[in-house]
């Protein structure tokens, strides 16, 4: 009774630790669009890819720099839907990522790209700048220095 106490425990944690959920791009358009004066960063990323996973602690870093500020940083996982539970929630775990983490859940790869910028071949790392005042693309990994500095030259 005491290990299966323990496992409950354990499970009840590890979910409780690692927020990943879904996300469909009409959800996060409405987030952008009641956030008036906040600056989104928004990380297109997948646990497979290197520079992906490479830049991922910059992003974390800007996150807590600007905690107190109208910025969000939120990171959206291209991978695939059926690895949420066994591949995502768990490198989320084990990176000790805590800003917000979704996992894009549309079926068309080439529908949704096109939506998000139509300038974007797919490749990843790719993040989105937006405020009320503008809205920036770029497909590249970024240092935690260009980060900042796009951050500070988007406002």
């Amino acid at each position: 009774m005491r290990v299966f106490f323990i496992i409950c425990l354990s499970l009840i944690t590890y979910c409780a630790t690692a927020q990943v959920t879904l996300l469909k791009l009409d959800e996060l358009d409405k987030r952008m669009a009641n956030g008036k004066d906040t600056t989104y960063v928004i990380n297109f990323w997948a646990t497979w890819c290197s520079p992906c996973v490479a830049e991922l602690p910059n992003f974390e870093k800007l996150r807590l720099a600007n905690l107190k500020k109208p910025v969000k940083v939120i990171l959206v996982s291209l991978d695939f839907k059926s690895k949420l539970q066994k591949e995502v929630i768990p490198f989320v775990l084990n990176n000790k990522i805590n800003a917000e983490v979704f996992l894009l859940n549309e079926p068309d790869q080439q529908a949704y790209i096109e939506r998000i910028d139509k300038k974007w071949s797919g490749a990843i790392p790719a993040t989105l700048f937006v405020n009320k005042k503008a809205r920036r693309f770029y497909e590249k990994e970024f240092t935690e220095t260009e980060l900042k500095n796009t951050l500070l030259n988007l406002k």
